[in-house]
Parts: C-alpha cells; sequence; structure tokens
C-alpha cells in the first residue's frame, strides 16, 4: 500500500482548525510511525513526553541527596508544588502562543527555558535557586506538553492518532518507572546535580527535533493579549489547593482547598468572558461534546491521585515492602495503561471507540473499589489486581477521548482543547493529592502501622475517591452521545 503526500503533509488553515486529507486506505500498522513521513515527529513527541513524565518524578528520588549538601529541607514539598503551578499555568497559554508565534517558535522558547531552569537548579546553592530552577522547568514543560499535544492531529492523519497516543503511554510509563530508578543511580553513582543535567542532552535532542517536525502553517500576527486575571486567578488557587497538602490541620487544610477550588471556577468563569480566551468557550459546560469530555479529563486523574499519594506508601506501611519492590507493584497500573493502549489501538469503529470511552470510569471505579478492599483484607492479589483494572480503564478510554475530544473542537479552538487536555490532566492530579491528603491526614494515615485500625483507615482513603467515578461515567456517557450526534463526524 502507498501513502499519497496529501496523506501526511496537514497545513492549519486561517483559523488555525485542521484541513483533514482525503484518505485512500482504511487498514494501517505500528511501522507507519517509523516511515520517513512520521518518524521524526513520532521522536519528537516521544522526547517531549519523555521529559515530562521524567521530571514530573524525578525529583523525589534526588532532593534528599540535594537537601544533605545545601540545605533547605523544609521547602521540600514545594519543588513538586512550583513545578506543577508553573506547568499548568504555562500549559493554558500555550494554544495561544502557537497561534501567534507558530509551533515552532514556541517549542523552541520553551525548551530553552526548560534547560535554563535545569541549568539553575542543577548549579544551585540554595534550595530556593532549585525552587527557582524547577519553576523554569514547569513553565517550559507545561508548554512543550500542551503543544506537543496539539500537534497530533495537525501532523498525523485521523487514522493513526490512535496508535501515536498508544506509543506516548508506553514512553509515559518507561519515563515515570524508569526514571527514578535512572536519576536514583546518577544521584548515588555521581551526584544528584548530574540527576538534572541529564536533562540537558535529552532537551537538545528534542530542540533539534522540533525545528525539523513543527512546521505547521498558521495564521501569524497580532491578536489580543493574554487574558491575565484569570491566569492570576488559576495560579493562585492552585498554590492554595496545593499547599493544602502541607497546611498544619485538618480545617485550615480544607479551607485552603475550598477557596482554592473556588478560585479554579472563578478562572474558568472569568476566561469565559474574555475577548480572547485561553480555554475552549464551551469548556466544562454540558451541552457539549468538548465541555463533558473536558470534564471527564479532569475527574479520572482526580479519582486516581489517591493511589500516586498512598499506594506505594500503603504497600510499605501495611504490607512491609521495601521502596523498591513498593515502587515496582505501584508501576503495575502504568503498565496496564500501556498494555491495553497498545491493544486496543486498532480499533475503528465508532460504536466501539464510544464503548471504550464509556468503560474508563466504569473500569476505573471497579478497580479503585477492589484496591480498597485489597487494603481492607491485607490480599495482595486484590491489589495488584485493582491497580491493573484502573491502568485499562485509562488504556481504554484516554487515547479515544483525546482524539473525540479534538475532533469535536469548533474551527479555531482545536488547539486551546487539544493543549489543555495534559494540562488538566495534571490539574486533576493536583487538585486530586490535595484531597487526598486531606482524607489521609483526617483518618491518620501519618501514623499508620499494620493494625486493623490503620487498614480501615486505608481502606477508606482509596474508597472516598469512587466518589468522584460516578459523575466520570456519567459524563463519558453524555459526551459520547453528544459525539455520535454530530453531524459529519468521521470517527464518533
Amino acid at each position: 500500500m502507498t501513502e499519497t503526500a496529501t496523506d501526511t503533509l496537514v497545513d492549519l488553515s486561517e483559523n488555525g482548525s485542521v484541513e483533514p486529507p482525503p484518505v485512500i486506505r482504511t487498514e494501517c500498522g505500528w511501522h507507519e510511525l517509523l516511515l520517513p513521513a512520521h518518524l521524526a515527529t513520532t521522536l519528537m513527541l516521544s522526547m517531549g513526553v519523555a521529559l515530562f513524565a521524567f521530571n514530573s518524578f524525578f525529583v523525589s528520588t534526588v532532593l534528599p541527596s540535594a537537601i544533605a549538601e545545601i540545605g533547605g529541607g523544609h521547602l521540600i514539598a514545594w519543588s513538586v508544588s512550583l513545578y506543577l503551578i508553573g506547568s499548568i499555568v504555562a500549559g493554558v497559554t500555550a494554544a495561544r502562543l502557537k497561534q501567534r508565534f507558530g509551533a515552532r517558535r514556541v517549542l523552541v522558547v520553551a525548551t530553552l527555558v526548560f534547560l535554563g531552569g535545569t541549568l539553575t537548579a542543577a548549579l544551585a546553592d540554595t534550595m530556593e535557586q532549585v525552587l527557582l530552577g524547577r519553576v523554569g522547568q514547569g513553565l517550559g514543560e507545561g508548554v512543550v506538553a500542551a503543544i506537543c499535544y496539539a500537534l497530533i492531529p495537525a501532523l498525523y492523519p485521523s487514522r493513526l492518532v490512535p496508535k501515536v497516543f498508544g506509543v506516548e503511554a508506553i514512553v509515559w510509563t518507561c519515563a515515570s518507572f524508569g526514571g527514578p530508578f535512572a536519576s536514583g543511580w546518577l544521584a548515588e553513582s555521581f551526584s544528584w546535580r548530574t540527576a538534572f543535567l541529564i536533562n540537558l542532552p535529552l532537551g537538545l535532542v528534542f530542540l533539534l527535533l522540533a525545528l525539523i517536525t513543527a512546521r505547521t502553517r498558521e495564521s501569524l500576527g497580532e491578536q489580543a493579549p493574554v487574558p491575565i486575571a484569570p491566569l492570576v486567578m488559576l495560579a493562585v488557587g492552585l498554590l492554595m489547593i496545593l499547599s493544602s497538602g502541607v497546611a498544619q490541620g485538618v480545617w485550615l487544610s480544607a479551607m485552603l482547598l475550598v477557596f482554592g477550588l473556588a478560585l479554579l471556577g472563578l478562572s474558568v468563569r472569568q476566561d469565559r468572558r474574555s475577548r480572547s480566551s485561553l480555554m475552549p468557550h464551551t469548556a466544562f459546560g454540558l451541552t457539549s461534546t468538548v465541555g463533558a469530555g473536558l470534564w471527564l479529563v479532569l475527574l479520572m486523574p482526580v479519582a486516581q491521585a489517591t493511589s500516586g499519594v498512598y499506594f506505594v506508601f500503603g504497600l510499605q506501611r501495611g504490607f512491609g515492602f521495601g521502596p523498591l519492590a513498593a515502587g515496582g507493584l505501584g508501576a503495575i497500573m502504568a503498565m496496564s495503561w500501556s498494555l491495553v493502549a497498545v491493544l486496543i489501538a486498532h480499533v475503528g469503529t465508532a460504536g466501539a471507540r464510544r464503548r471504550a470511552i464509556e468503560a474508563g470510569p466504569v473500569l476505573q471505579f471497579a478497580g479503585m473499589v477492589i484496591v480498597a478492599a485489597g487494603f481492607h483484607w491485607s490480599t495482595l492479589p486484590l491489589l495488584v489486581a485493582g491497580q491493573i483494572v484502573v491502568g485499562a480503564a485509562f488504556g481504554a478510554s484516554w487515547a479515544f477521548l483525546s482524539q473525540m475530544l479534538m475532533e469535536a473542537s469548533v474551527p479555531g479552538e482545536r488547539d486551546k482543547t487539544s493543549g489543555l487536555i495534559p494540562t488538566l490532566q495534571s490539574a486533576g492530579f493536583a487538585i486530586g493529592a490535595a484531597f487526598a491528603g486531606l482524607a489521609g491526614n483526617s483518618l491518620g494515615l501519618a501514623e499508620a502501622t499494620a493494625s486493623d485500625t490503620s487498614r480501615v483507615a486505608f481502606s477508606t482513603t482509596f474508597l472516598i475517591p469512587v466518589l468522584w467515578t460516578i459523575p466520570a461515567m456519567l459524563l463519558a456517557r453524555r459526551a459520547t452521545r453528544l459525539a455520535a450526534e454530530r453531524p459529519h463526524s468521521p470517527q464518533y
């Protein structure tokens, strides 16, 4: 089978929407992603995802060594919080920056900001300088991740998009699982500074690939300025939410969380009123596929965040596992996500894709209940089975959900929708971590041991976020039904 030039070169019209090329075949294989037409692009996107995943997880491994040398242990919690705030705020602005300056130019600048932050952290003499570097890393990576998502529908034909997401899931798993091990080895064998500096060659390779591949044509020029008020509300709201996880006292944590969520809601409302919004105008509404689907993108990570906070901790406290064994079991969810994403990437019928999206929160509900039961009865096979089911929930739904949202976007807003997906995913984990911390602290998990009381505390902590999967199930069904009603929808 041969491939026409129009099947691989996709241009952006003046309003930023993708003009779909004529498709002359219906079957495709994984090998197409490695053909000359797509190889450099696939490598670039994979490198962008790898950097984002690696830098989201590795810092918890190397910072203890940094603190031993330069001090500042009381600031360690902010190393993740400031990175997330920078990443989320920058990710929201990525679509506007791309439309104004072009993908290639923005990727180059964002990568340089990321590399500057990396150097600042690696050469730091104080923890405050490390935190400044983490802000730079977050700002750069937030834009890189958002634009990489936005480029997927622009640089690949629609039939290859699920396979691209399958590859990204594999890369994310490898980076998030192997990153902490690699950074730990570098910190022990050389220095914690080396673990930061490993980003330099990786970032330079990504920069070169971006210069080669990010060549979409867009209508550039002067546009309305970026609305500042929604960004300020977003940043302050996130700061309050993330602070709730380290605040002293349950009531203070709860107040910070509530006020932070209120500010996030005001940020979305203010953005809708803006003449040139940062998000799709239908974001978080219930009358459109994009609005309902973005809720799903947020709620599933909110529910999942409890595992990220307490699963490995629970294995160590409740089952006596060491850090290596507990971390390996904790990675089962990500492995299941990748495997399922690869297995179902070939699904091509509209009905099957809608069912896969709807199955996501249902599987997540079931998996989290199984995990809670595993902690309650101290049964390791249940914990493993629950993690596998939760991973399958994301693997079955995430690629098709992302593609559905991209294709359902109105002309001129596809970049906003695409870039918002990884940004919302990060925001969901941040919000969910705050909820998990509040629940865990209220139930006394910090002092938990292998007693019956601790088993109840762990199981209850894992049951609470199951509540978020119930509206997610309803929203998944709502989003897919609205998508099915859209005229001229090629996939849904």
